[in-house]
């Protein structure tokens, strides 16, 4: 039996069907609540119930919603369902630059699985029908057979049209993960949900960007640098891009075939644990280091936009302001598997 949602303090009203999440519901209508796991581990999606009564089946994590915070009528987003007509008081962002686009379910053909490195994939998948997201943002994979979802930045610009890339690391026990890099073929069926979460380049501020990623943390900056320089973008542009070896820095020739063609394009590879005997001549060390090499004047006037393992973001966050670049320029994305749901941590995308 479908319930009314109403959202405040925008007054909107939806209809939610039995068994979705409110967190659904507002997607699919173009509502932007504030959301990172999906799962009941992050409690990003907190809202207050002012009015009804919901069912969060208990799949919220005591450490992301307190038997304090549940009496006092709060729930998650992702998780809680409807059991009458509900009112919510939700923290709704404004932002200039964010596009309202409604999730949906996209169906599509696996086009090809590539090796891009050891250890991380390209899916490619043929949509049935083009997928309209800002370049950063990420979709939901349904692992076939699984009743699974895992998320997935987008790694391709607007431009491919239908077909959509996924860089997909393998995680040690990931079911999701190993289903990809094992069993998923070229031909296959699959489905995508999306797009979500808020990581896209603020356009409006008009300041020079620094991205700043690692491992398989590169598709969002991929994305959104394809898609800044194909519509003329005229700062500068410094990817600063961290693997471990050289065999694990995939499109590597793109990128300098990137600052051939465009002034405003700098790139600059860092390799952390590359034999010494190797012919290897660019920047040896971590992404941060890198970076602040990079700028040895500090970070002051720009962007910066960070993606990759947490431990990275967090050296690069502390490079940054201490060359002088503080939290209204600073964006980031981060994974969390379930197996990190106790360190209560954004799992995706939230700017610091």
């Amino acid at each position: 039996m479908a319930h009314e949602l109403t959202i405040e303090p925008l007054g909107a009203t939806l209809e939610v069907e039995d068994g979705q999440t409110i967190l659904d519901a507002a997607l699919r209508a173009g509502i932007h609540i504030p959301n990172a796991c999906g799962h009941g581990l992050c409690a990003t999606c907190k809202v207050q119930v002012l009015d009804g009564e919901v069912d969060d089946h208990g799949q919220a994590s005591p450490f992301a919603l307190m038997d304090f915070e549940r009496e006092e009528r709060m729930t998650l987003a992702c998780c809680a369902t409807l059991n009458s007509d509900v009112t919510i008081e939700a923290e709704i962002e404004e932002d200039a630059d964010a596009e309202q686009i409604p999730v949906r379910d996209f169906p599509g053909t696996v086009s090809r699985v590539v090796d891009l490195t050891p250890t991380i994939k390209g899916v490619f998948i043929e949509l049935d029908e083009a997928i309209h997201f800002q370049a950063g943002q990420y979709i939901q994979f349904v692992i076939p057979g699984k009743k699974i979802e895992r998320a997935f930045s987008l790694a391709n610009p607007l431009s491919t049209g239908r077909e959509v890339e996924l860089n997909v690391r393998i995680v040690a026990g990931g079911e999701g993960t190993a289903f990809i890099h094992q069993s998923l073929k070229e031909g296959d069926r699959v489905t995508i949900k999306g797009p979500y979460g808020r990581f896209f380049v603020r356009k409006s501020a008009r300041k020079p960007l620094i991205f700043m990623a690692g491992g398989s943390g590169l598709s969002s900056p991929r994305s959104m640098i394809l898609d800044l320089l194909e519509h003329g973008w005229d700062l500068p542009i410094t990817l600063v891009y961290g693997q471990r070896t050289r065999a694990e820095l995939y499109y590597h020739d793109e990128f300098d075939a990137l600052t051939k063609k465009y002034s405003n394009f700098r790139y600059v590879p860092a390799l952390s644990d590359e034999p010494a005997e190797s012919d290897w001549m660019g920047f040896r060390g971590f992404v941060h280091e890198a970076a602040a090499a990079a700028y040895p004047d500090g970070f002051a006037g720009n962007q910066a936009y960070l993606c990759g393992p947490p431990v990275m973001i967090d050296a690069c966050i502390t490079t940054l302001m201490q060359g002088r670049l503080f939290e209204d320029d600073i964006y980031f994305e981060k994974f969390i598997s379930a197996a990190d749901a106790q360190q209560v941590r954004s799992p995706l995308f939230r700017k610091i």
